[in-house]
């Protein structure tokens, strides 16, 4: 199915002069980063939080961008082809990031794998590689990649990957209508699969073994950190002398790996800011009204 391949590099060339369909927000003060990690986006599903991810790009700046993998998802495009017009927009904003001088690195994953092909080339302002190292701030060394290399399941039962895939997406269609319920009742986003991960014991143990593998990974290879997506469980900590971070996904948590300018590091949970945001609008219109 060539035009999943040709998707991005036939049509990503004009994007960045080209008018979204959702206009770019201007934001008097848009949060400034160091560095900003986002992975496991999987533009082209029905489960991607394509507004949400659009709200966060329109209201953060950094000088560094890292996409750490499954930003598209080639497999369900080719099962089904599903584009519409807000995941062309998340495309415009990070190819306008590119063309404004923001360094962006892409290191596709196993979902989006057929660019892999391409490591090495830099595509309009976007370098797309295998793996990076990041110097942070403070000067720590950190592994960046997708992570699906340490994944057994998909590295030697790809038909089970698949699988468990479909079964995901299952669970990502019954996620959307419970959200839809929610919104109905003016209530935040919330994450069933999140919640069904950590209560199911296996995946539990399947996210602690991968986070120690990854480290010891980035402990062989004499750095500081890692910094992995793959598994769509953002979390920051401290394994035999190795700093790990997940920056999570866009899919079930919407969350974000940003470095500051000193060198911290933070997760950022963006269904949480978008509703701080609101209550302080609604605190500001109550103070005007009274």
């Amino acid at each position: 199915m060539g035009t999943i391949t040709q998707l991005p590099f036939d049509a990503i060339a004009g994007f960045a002069d080209a008018a979204p369909q959702i206009t770019e927000v201007t934001v008097a003060e848009r949060r400034r980063y160091r560095t900003i990690w986002i992975s496991d986006v999987h533009l082209g599903t029905r489960g991607c939080n394509a507004e949400m991810l659009i709200d966060f790009l329109d209201h953060v700046d950094s000088e560094q961008m890292y996409l750490v993998g499954d930003i598209f998802d080639g497999w369900q495009l080719k099962k089904r082809f599903f584009w519409p017009a807000t995941h062309n927009d998340i495309v415009w904003r990070i190819m306008k990031r590119a063309k404004r001088g923001t360094r962006i690195t892409y290191i596709p994953g196993n979902h989006d794998e057929m660019f892999r092909q391409f490591t090495g080339l830099d595509f309009g302002g976007v370098k797309i590689r295998r793996q990076a190292i990041h110097t942070t701030a403070d000067g720590r060394r950190l592994l960046v990649l997708h992570g699906d290399e340490f994944d057994a399941i998909t590295l030697s039962h790809r038909w089970l990957a698949h699988a468990g895939d479909l079964a995901y997406h299952v669970m990502m269609t019954l996620n959307r209508w419970v959200n839809v319920w929610r919104r109905a009742f003016n209530l935040p986003y919330w994450s069933l699969s999140k919640y069904a991960k950590h209560k199911v014991k296996n995946a539990v143990e399947f996210i602690s073994n991968f986070e120690e593998i990854v480290a010891r990974e980035a402990r062989a290879r004499g750095v500081d950190g890692v910094v992995a997506g793959h598994i769509h469980t953002a979390d920051q900590r401290h394994i035999d002398g190795i700093d790990y971070y997940n920056d999570g996904d866009w899919v079930e948590g919407c969350t974000a790996l940003v470095e500051h300018e000193d060198g911290r590091m933070e997760i950022l949970h963006w269904a949480s800011a978008i509703a701080a945001r609101g209550e302080a609008r609604a605190a500001a219109e109550t103070r005007r009204a009274a």
